[in-house]
């Protein structure tokens, strides 16, 4: 089911006002029966999978916590290979099978492995890493094995957080379902505020800017230099505006329950920095990574010596991130640019920062956050052409035909050019939106709420503040894209 559905605008008041009424014995059994419901009205049968998987970690986690010596990291192991044999068969059976048939083709050997109609289950890289964050706490002896199933399942399904995360940690999440929510006015207020920005987000940004995005990715060849580089900039906002907006929706709809889930995204558009930005972008996918990989790693190759264990451990660390969003050459030079430029920034951090702090403050940190910004938009292109063919090309010719901006006349073709319905649409996709975006966000370094990246929710003033809900709420409704597009980290 989708966020941004008629179906979730009757769902989510439902399953709430249900919540609420039922004892609160019985409250775990209904979340875990509208997760499912939630779930199976993408692929009703891969339910299985997932209850599958559930099965596996809820004995893992009590045999581990039971277990001594070596026994622990047996049990620890099986259900790590469980979890993530299910995921690389459903997510990258068919890319291994392809790319093996070529090498057997050019050896003239074997007869090719089969390509199999499979359809990746919604969610499954977002689940699978949950699940396997219970087995590893319980195993380092952060978090008690979870006795009861049904708990155990409505953490791994709990239907926020259930197809696109944020990916929850065991210690934050589980003692929220043995808990008592009573009804809380303020969280209730609050959740709402932030599931309006969500859908403001997706609805009116992401899914608007997806016209033009969609566009100019799916026939690179047929546009302008100009057109290519407009496109690779308004998808670092869409993807921002539809993964951010889905975070916000699951994080504001867990809220008016009482459950607080964890913040995923934190103003990344003002990092000064690529290793600042992944602190702020998909954070509990970053920490994921760091906490279960990266830190791991560099710690057992240390006799290597710092530098080169850290630099390793970016390199195959972030390698293994872009693989992790989908199976295809194009994610993997992705997650290896990112690692390559965390490589640069970790060997040059202190020559950097004796020539920057040459310059005034100000212009220094806007010209971080701008070369910051544009190598991110480059990285972005990889992963959202349709193949490193079509990358390649808006990389190579972006920088061509920009003297259409030069008339009025070279304006309105590229507005028509780019596939915009009209001049005033393509007006409020480059301004409203986006400056908007901006504004709310990009303003909150000035203040003593800078650390919340929503603090403008919580605006005093009677005046400002429903001026601004009035405005969020519509532009959902006047100008937003009602067509149901999924998500898109959906597809990962």
């Amino acid at each position: 089911m989708l966020f941004n559905s008629f179906q979730f605008l009757l769902f989510f008041p439902i399953v709430t006002l249900i919540y609420f009424l039922l004892p609160f014995k019985f409250r775990w059994f209904h979340l875990l029966v509208a997760s499912c419901l939630f779930y199976m009205a993408f692929v009703p049968i891969y339910i299985l999978i997932l209850l599958l998987t559930i099965v596996i970690d809820y004995i893992a986690g009590i045999m581990i916590e039971k277990a001594h010596g070596k026994g622990r990291k047996g049990f620890l192991i099986l259900s790590i290979v469980a979890n993530l044999g299910i995921l690389c068969f459903f997510k990258y059976y068919n890319f291994l099978a392809e790319n093996l048939n070529i090498v057997l083709h050019n050896f003239n050997t074997l007869p090719n492995i089969p390509l199999l109609k499979i359809i990746l289950p919604i969610g499954l890289s977002f689940h699978t890493f949950q699940a396997m964050s219970y087995t590893i706490e319980v195993y380092r002896g952060n978090q008690k094995a979870e006795k009861h199933f049904g708990i155990y399942a409505l953490y791994v399904m709990f239907y926020p957080q259930l197809v696109a995360g944020p990916i929850e940690r065991p210690q934050n999440i589980l003692h929220q379902f043995h808990e008592k929510h009573t009804f809380d006015f303020d969280n209730c207020k609050n959740g709402l505020k932030l599931m309006l920005w969500g859908f403001f987000k997706k609805i009116v940004i992401a899914d608007r800017l997806a016209i033009i995005v969609n566009n100019v990715y799916d026939h690179p060849a047929n546009h302008s230099g100009i057109a290519l580089a407009i496109g690779c900039f308004f998808f670092a906002f869409q993807i921002y505006c539809d993964f951010s907006g889905y975070s916000d929706i699951a994080i504001g709809a867990a809220q008016v329950m009482g459950y607080k889930l964890m913040l995923n995204f934190n103003k990344p558009f003002t990092s000064k920095s690529v290793t600042e930005f992944w602190r702020r972008w998909h954070i509990s996918l970053s920490t994921w990574f760091f906490d279960y990989l990266f830190n791991p790693l560099v710690t057992n190759l240390r006799n290597w010596g710092g530098a080169n264990a850290i630099v390793f451990g970016l390199l195959l660390t972030f390698f293994l991130s872009g693989f992790w969003h989908g199976a295809g050459w194009k994610f993997m030079i992705y997650g290896l640019i990112n690692g390559i430029a965390l490589v640069y920034e970790y060997v040059t951090k202190k020559r950097r920062k004796k020539i920057f702090s040459k310059l005034p403050l100000y212009l220094n940190n806007r010209l971080s956050q701008i070369l910051t910004f544009g190598f991110l938009t480059f990285t972005w292109v990889f992963f959202r052409a349709n193949n490193i063919h079509d990358a390649l090309y808006i990389v190579t010719h972006a920088a061509t035909g920009w003297n259409k901006l030069v008339s009025a006349a070279g304006i309105k073709s590229l507005v028509t050019e780019l596939g915009a319905n009209d001049l005033v649409y393509g007006i409020f996709n480059l301004c409203i939106g986006i400056l908007s975006i901006l504004f709310l966000e990009f303003l909150q370094n000035i203040g003593k709420e800078q650390n919340n990246p929503i603090a403008f929710l919580y605006i005093k003033n009677n005046f400002y503040k429903w001026s601004l809900y009035s405005f969020l709420f519509i532009a959902i409704i006047t100008i937003g894209v009602f067509e149901n597009q999924e998500f898109i980290y959906f597809k990962f």
